[in-house]
């Protein structure tokens, strides 16, 4: 991301995402320590965590939990607050899990709604008192051009990103007073490591460039720069907002 611009208010900030370990979580961490923040990042893949605290020399912190957990993910921020003074969050951790919905058990709705929208609520809750002591933060929430198109057999994963949306718009309000913002980021498709290993066939890729009006790859380094523009003091006026960043396609 050497092109990218560069945000000083960014530069020894304390920042906590989850979901960091691979794909677009891992460009928010690369980003986020190129900019100088001080980084935490959460993952339940423990070899792809530690691989890229490695790769960054211990820069950024990586912390392994299961972020459904809610007591770990509270601690977990509280301890990232201790050494950093968190000042944004990233709720980036998701599982795009397909099924249909005759074939979604009462456990496969709950555990979606667990990973994509439980998760974010609680780390935000837990993370904006702490952000409102170090005069106000900024939340980014991940949401999904899947909320606005609604594709079939993804029931849980549309639902729960569509909540995102509202859940934005509603924290942008509560947390306010506080200085605290709060806004969504909504990816079209993202060129990932495991999209390319499960569902972007050639012909799929093929279909997707017919559909948007920038017909190039989106890839996770292109969402990360709209990250730290709203994490940075540039935005310091934008909150309860979605950002769509899918090359045209909506």
């Amino acid at each position: 991301m050497q092109d990218s611009a560069r945000y000083p208010s960014l530069q020894g900030q304390g920042v906590f995402i989850t979901g960091g370990a691979t794909g677009i979580g891992a460009a928010l961490v690369r980003a986020f320590n190129e900019q100088g923040a001080r980084v935490t990042f959460a993952d339940i893949n423990a070899q792809a965590g530690s691989a890229l605290e490695a790769e960054l020399g211990g820069a950024a912190q990586f912390v392994l939990f299961d972020l459904t957990d809610t007591l770990a993910l509270q601690r977990a921020i509280t301890d990232a607050d201790n050494r950093s003074s968190l000042s944004v969050l990233i709720n980036n951790a998701a599982n795009d899990m397909r099924h249909s919905p005759d074939e979604t058990s009462p456990e496969q709705w709950r555990e979606c709604m667990a990973i994509n929208l439980d998760a974010a609520f609680f780390a935000a809750r837990a993370c904006a008192p702490l952000m409102a002591g170090h005069g106000g933060g900024s939340i980014i929430n991940f949401s999904s051009i899947n909320a606005l198109l609604g594709p079939s057999n993804m029931p849980g994963y549309v639902t729960a990103k569509a909540g995102l949306i509202g859940m934005t718009k509603a924290l942008a309000k509560d947390y306010g007073e506080r200085l605290v913002r709060v806004n969504a980021i909504l990816p079209g498709w993202v060129v990932t490591e495991r999209q390319l290993q499960t569902w972007l066939t050639p012909e799929e890729e093929s279909s997707w460039m017919e559909q948007v009006a920038l017909p190039k790859r989106l890839l996770p380094e292109n969402v990360a720069r709209l990250a730290l523009f709203l994490a940075a003091s540039d935005s310091d006026m934008i909150t309860g907002q979605s950002f769509t960043i899918d090359g045209g396609r909506t």
